[in-house]
């Protein structure tokens, strides 16, 4: 992979935001991080992670809840923000995401309440029984592209490089495993290094473990919750997700993040809703 430099790649320009003045943003959602006809949820989540860096006294996103309304869609939107409560260590604030739909009126696509603080100003103490997830080195795992009809490809494949663990791909042969997994090495397309925005995106990248439940077909994120424990060290991260229960239409996905230096950098829960027919 090229290297890019922060602040010229692709996911910072297309996360872009306008200030307008107390506290809204004018952002352009990009259709190169569509899925379907709908904008993909970790796009949009770092987007209005990064809304809400500007806004509050604090850098970096130590946790951020959102809830998805409404599909959003490429084209003009509006971010409105408000700081909750500033403290010394963490502050935190809300996020609004709106379009304006074919009637004219104003259509609000997500709700956000997040908390802030310093991730480097964290001590270095770590107490854990976590363990990075085994994934295959990066060139035994299959790129998102390998074997795919071109027509079929997704705008946001292109955007990011995602290698796949070949032991949760079954479903793209016709052969789900059934254990609701995925895994893979994740990165950006041109090579930009990963901060905590960029994990924001991370969470929500790959295919859906639903895939591997047999199932197929759009699943749309209802909530999702994102946990950003560390900065992570240059390089691609490794992403980890599991579905252990879905019932009466929905399910439950659990990520894990980990850097090149076998750190645990973020953590995330989202329920979404899966196409049972």
């Amino acid at each position: 992979m090229t290297e890019a430099t922060t602040g010229i790649s692709a996911f910072d320009r297309d996360t872009a935001i306008t200030p307008r003045g107390e506290g809204v943003y004018d952002a352009d959602l990009s259709a190169d991080w569509t899925i379907g006809h709908a904008v993909n949820g970790g796009y949009l989540l770092a987007l209005l992670g990064r809304a809400l860096g500007d806004a509050l006294p604090h850098p970096d996103p130590f946790t951020i809840t959102a809830h998805y309304l409404t599909a959003s869609l490429p084209g003009p939107a509006a971010v409105r923000t408000s700081a909750v409560r500033t403290g010394r260590t963490l502050s935190t604030g809300t996020a609004s995401l709106v379009q304006t739909g074919e009637d004219g009126r104003e259509v609000e696509r997500i709700r956000v309440l997040a908390s802030y603080g310093d991730l480097a100003a964290l001590p270095g103490d770590v107490r854990t029984s976590a363990e990075p997830p085994p994934i295959p080195p990066y060139e035994r795992c299959l790129g998102a592209r390998d074997g795919m009809d071109p027509a079929a490809i997704p705008p946001i494949t292109h955007q990011v490089d995602l290698r796949l663990d070949p032991a949760t791909v079954g479903w793209a042969v016709g052969a789900p495993s059934g254990r609701g997994e995925m895994r893979g090495w994740f990165g950006l397309a041109d090579g930009r290094d990963h901060d905590p925005l960029s994990l924001l995106l991370a969470v929500d990248a790959l295919p859906p473990t639903a895939f591997e439940l047999g199932l197929s077909g759009w699943v749309p994120t209802v909530e999702l919750t994102v946990h950003v424990r560390h900065r992570p060290a240059p390089g691609p991260v490794r992403v980890s997700i599991t579905t252990r229960n879905l019932s009466g239409g929905f399910l439950e996905e659990d990520a894990e993040v980990w850097d090149s230096r076998d750190r645990l950098v973020a953590q995330s829960r989202q329920l979404a809703r899966a196409a049972l027919a």
